[in-house]
């Protein structure tokens, strides 16, 4: 992902370079900077489902038994993985339309299917995070420990 941070970076301090000082900009910089930015997002947001960074209320599951929080976890896994479930379905749509209509990116004249598959391919993504994540909750049942829980950023 750093990559990703580093591309983006650098294509919008050249766009900006080339718009204030050379009073010029290309058509590509700023579209190739958002579609980068797309795809952050989504493999970020698998990356938080891994780390268990995503903004979670775990009030109740601290005072838990380890069981008790580990079944909280489990459900919280389900629901995620449900709603990226239906998210993954409904989000093909756009992807499919764009191919059946060979629609194009204005600035870099590519398929704009290659920047929409970024929702569905971030929700597969989840998905498959939430997957593991839930099989790590189901041994800390088992075996009555604590599930996983990622770093908090408040006390």
């Amino acid at each position: 992902m750093l990559w990703l941070y580093a591309f983006i970076t650098v294509t919008i301090i050249i766009e900006v370079l080339r718009r204030f000082v050379f009073d010029f900009s290309s058509i590509w910089g700023e579209e190739a900077a958002r579609y980068a930015f797309i795809y952050l997002v989504w493999i970020g947001a698998a990356v938080g489902v891994r780390n268990r960074s995503h903004i979670s209320f775990s009030i109740l599951v601290d005072i838990l038994p380890a069981r008790g929080a580990a079944t909280f976890s489990i459900f919280g896994n389900l629901a995620v993985m449900t709603f990226a479930g239906f998210a993954l379905y409904w989000s093909i749509e756009p992807v499919l339309t764009s191919l059946k209509y060979g629609s194009v990116s204005e600035g870099l004249q590519l398929s704009r299917a290659w920047f929409l598959v970024a929702v569905p391919l971030g929700f597969t993504l989840v998905m498959l995070r939430a997957i593991e994540a839930t099989i790590a909750d189901i041994r800390a049942f088992a075996s009555n420990r604590r599930p996983p829980s990622g770093e908090k950023l408040f006390d």
